[in-house]
């Protein structure tokens, strides 16, 4: 009995622990009465076997807690299996056993008499309901190791609460079996009930059971006071066993045996400080001990912190800020795994991160994230016993998504804030419960990673819109590319169609021009005044339409390659004079004055004779058409050490000034200019000046709006001359 009394008050001791760690908690009350109900049942063993005038009393009296002991296990395995009993067969059970309980007590229907024979043994007379009530407490018992077998079955593998229910039940297993076999089985074939004495061993299996499950599986956390009590007495012990070896050694007698003198005293003194000495080492001896036993999964808070906020600072991405916190947190904290679920933002939906993750379902995360707001807590485990609806159903869904422990990233203390997403823990690996500075620590860490992953989203979220804007300026590129090449296609379709018709047209042009100079010059007989007016403006006409196609057959060449300049020697003012003599009845009929003088003397130069005419028409005729009626436009030519200059000046519209920059681009007509001659084409000044260039000269160009332009060129003296 003297080990039942020690087992008996160590549970005490454990299970006040416990029940002061968390008195609103089920489990732990229901584990307190538990233990108070089997030191009620040994004391009343003890005070049946003393025999006095009040053994019997006491010998009836132990059904009762035998059956308080039955019910409150029977409640706790009910807390321990998540409330998987009926509450119905809850009441019919309590119901029952106070009844039993009370015909114990008050009736001899369970124990008839208890008598002590002549060696002062105690020989009960059992009742006719004493083996049904034996079979009630033990049915309860096997029906409990039921209940707790289906819900393991249940249970994943890796569950903590399945790792201390199989312990709970191996207890039960051998209690019920030892139970069934002194009180029941071998009284029942034998007739002998002293048996019977050995049930209370029933009673070390089922404690060695919930002990071992509160140590190895940490069914209840108390680790720190079981720890750090172990520690120090075992390093009182050590020391006050040192200090007392010492002395007996020295003396030859025990401390107590004899007394001291002076010396030996002093001696004991100096051995008393230094063993002293000895307890700080000694402590951390132990210390390092428990902490091996206890807590296998401890870890350094700063260490993980350090960890944590280097990967903060380095890691900008998203995925690899969240994976390497999720290792650095699973390793440290030593959890199966962590999982970090991230809000949907306006470019990704929802996303799970995490190391050896276990994904979980969305939906269930988005119900969590609704519920949660109610709880007013950034951590929520499901350790604790939830006390509210709202928590039930989080812990429900946190339990069939596998977690242990939920952390809220939110910047702000506003939990209806949905925030930036969730930490999701699962159990950790040693089977052990999260702590308090386990969850204080995550806290710390939340409060850390919130701010890392916002401005993660807004990278991302830059990133995102750079791509996007991206693809769409590739998009647009391609379409713009596919139009060009159309428009390129349209262009050469064009270019081919002007080039066949130009060439068409060339030949019939030139014969009626041909004819109408013939016809001019009296060929088909004497002409009269007014005959040769309207001839000689037909002939005009049709040397403009040759001009016309000629720069068309130009601009087809350009884009072909084939626009060729073809040198040859040229008397520049004869030249000129030519194109202004043909270009004077244009004129007079604007009466309009073209002065020319031709210079005398004048250098041969290398030219492309008859695009230079061209060129020479283009300047003139375009100063008849936008010069006004009565006006003057003069024609220069003059000749210096180092250039040779031709410009035409004429005071008609003008270029507008902000136009000016695109005259010469290909099809370009100023707006003032298509008012007054809606049928031109754009192609003079642009032909004009690719003819200059091509022969290495330069375009001349001065223009006021309202007031008149000079349009020529002028070539380098050297580059051009005919060298005699």
């Amino acid at each position: 009995m003297l080990v039942f009394a020690i087992s008996s008050i160590s549970a005490l001791v454990v299970s006040m622990a416990i029940f002061l760690r968390n008195p609103k908690g089920k489990l732990h009350r229901y584990y307190l009465l538990f233990t108070l109900s089997i030191i009620l049942w040994l004391t009343g063993v003890l005070l049946a076997e003393t025999p006095d005038s009040l053994f019997e009393a006491h010998f009836r009296f132990l059904f009762t807690p035998a059956l308080t002991m039955t019910i409150f296990l029977f409640l706790f395995i009910n807390e321990l299996t998540e409330n998987k009993i009926k509450k119905s067969v809850l009441w019919l059970i309590i119901l029952v056993s106070t009844s039993i309980a009370l015909l114990s007590q008050f009736t001899p229907y369970i124990t008839e008499k208890v008598e002590i024979s002549a060696k002062g043994a105690i020989l009960p007379t059992r009742g006719f309901l004493y083996f049904p009530a034996t079979l009630w407490i033990l049915g309860i018992a096997i029906y409990s190791i039921i209940i707790l077998t289906n819900y393991i079955r249940s249970t994943r593998k890796d569950s903590k609460r399945r790792r201390q229910s199989k312990v709970v039940v191996i207890g039960l297993v051998l209690a019920v079996g030892n139970a069934g076999f002194s009180n029941i089985l071998f009284p029942a074939l034998t007739g002998d009930t002293s048996y019977s004495n050995y049930a209370p061993f029933s009673l070390m299996f089922i404690s060695f059971g919930m002990g071992y499950a509160i140590v190895k599986h940490r069914l209840f956390d108390i680790r720190a006071a079981i720890a750090r009590s172990l520690a120090y007495i075992s390093s009182v012990f050590i020391l006050v066993t040192l200090f007392v070896g010492s002395i007996t050694v020295i003396s030859g007698e025990t401390l107590f045996a004899r007394s001291s003198t002076t010396t030996e005293k002093l001696l004991y003194i100096s051995l008393a400080i230094a063993t002293a000495m000895l307890y700080q080492p000694l402590k951390k001896f132990f210390d390092r001990a428990t902490n091996w036993i206890f807590y296998q999964d401890a870890y350094e808070p700063q260490d993980l912190l350090n960890d944590l906020n280097n990967t903060l600072v380095n890691a900008t991405d998203l995925e690899v800020l969240l994976t390497k916190s999720a290792l650095i947190i699973q390793e440290q904290i030593k959890t199966s795994y962590c999982t970090f679920y991230v809000r949907d933002t306006a470019y990704f939906p929802e996303r799970v991160f995490g190391a050896k993750r276990k994904t979980p379902e969305i939906s269930d995360i988005k119900e969590i994230q609704k519920e949660s707001s109610n709880i007013k807590s950034k951590i929520y485990t499901t350790q604790i016993e939830p006390n509210t609806a709202t928590e039930k159903k989080v812990s429900s869904l946190l339990q069939k998504n596998d977690f242990d422990v939920m952390v809220r990233l939110v910047e702000t203390l506003d939990f209806a804030i949905p925030g930036v997403g969730f930490i999701f823990l699962g159990p950790k690996r040693s089977g052990a419960l999260y702590s308090d500075q386990d969850l204080k620590v995550l806290e710390i860490i939340a409060n850390e990673l919130v701010i890392a992953v916002e401005n993660a989203l807004r990278l991302e979220e830059i990133e995102q819109f750079n791509v996007t804007l991206q693809k769409k300026i590739d998009e647009a590129t391609k379409e713009l590319k596919q139009s060009n090449e159309k428009l390129k296609a349209l262009d050469e379709a064009k270019d081919e169609f002007v080039s066949m018709a130009s060439h068409q047209l060339r030949t019939p042009l030139t014969s009626i021009k041909g004819y109408l100079s013939m016809v001019l010059e009296g060929d088909a007989g004497k002409l009269t005044a007014t005959q040769k007016q309207m001839l000689g403006q037909a002939f005009f006409s049709s040397q403009r339409m040759v001009y016309l196609i000629s720069d068309l057959l130009n601009v087809s060449r350009l884009k072909t390659g084939k626009f060729i300049i073809e040198p040859k020697e040229v008397n520049l003012p004869n030249l000129v004079e030519d194109e202004i003599e043909q270009l004077q009845e244009g004129a007079k009929a604007k009466d309009i004055t073209l002065a020319f003088v031709k210079p005398k003397e004048f250098s041969m130069v290398e030219l492309d004779e008859m695009k230079i005419r061209q060129v020479v028409m283009n300047f003139v005729d375009n100063g008849i058409y936008y010069t006004p009626s009565g006006e003057k436009i003069t024609v220069d030519l003059k000749e210096t050490d180092k250039t040779i200059e031709f410009t035409v000046k004429d005071s008609g519209i003008g270029v507008p000034k902000k136009q000016q920059h695109k005259l010469f681009t290909k099809f370009y007509r100023a707006d003032n200019a298509r008012k007054a001659r809606p049928d031109g084409t754009g192609l003079g000044l642009f032909m004009a000046k690719k003819v200059i260039v091509a022969q290495g000269g330069s375009i001349i160009f001065k223009s006021t709006e309202g007031k008149g332009s000079t349009f020529g060129f002028s070539f380098p003296k050297k580059k051009i001359e005919v060298k005699s």
